[in-house]
């Protein structure tokens, strides 16, 4: 019996800390902004995220219009910078400090 509560705790932690590992991050978003998109769009973070208020990002990334949207506002992106790996931690920094939020990034 005591083999397998060892072997359920162990299976619950691993996959807790695989569902924090998988999350998008608005950090991340921001730093990856940065350094994939900042150029391209020729303006700062801030300026990017405030085009929308966080229910119009949200119906964006619902509709999976996350990369037209980035394309729309940002015509000179390239392609390798919109990867779905990227998209969600996009989202997540656009919505995080989106206009209405009162939050304002430092990139």
């Amino acid at each position: 019996m005591n083999k397998i509560a060892k072997i359920a705790l162990s299976a619950v932690v691993m996959l807790s800390l695989g569902a924090t590992v998988a999350s998008a991050d608005a950090a991340k978003g921001q730093k990856l902004y940065s350094k994939k998109l900042k150029k391209a769009c020729g303006f700062t973070g801030a300026k990017f995220a405030a085009k929308h208020t966080q229910g119009e990002w949200e119906k964006i990334e619902a509709d999976g219009k996350m990369a037209d949207e980035i394309k729309s506002l940002c015509p000179k992106v390239k392609d390798k910078a919109l990867k779905s790996k990227y998209l969600k931690h996009y989202y997540d920094f656009a919505h995080d400090f989106a206009s209405d939020s009162g939050n304002v990034p430092s990139c």
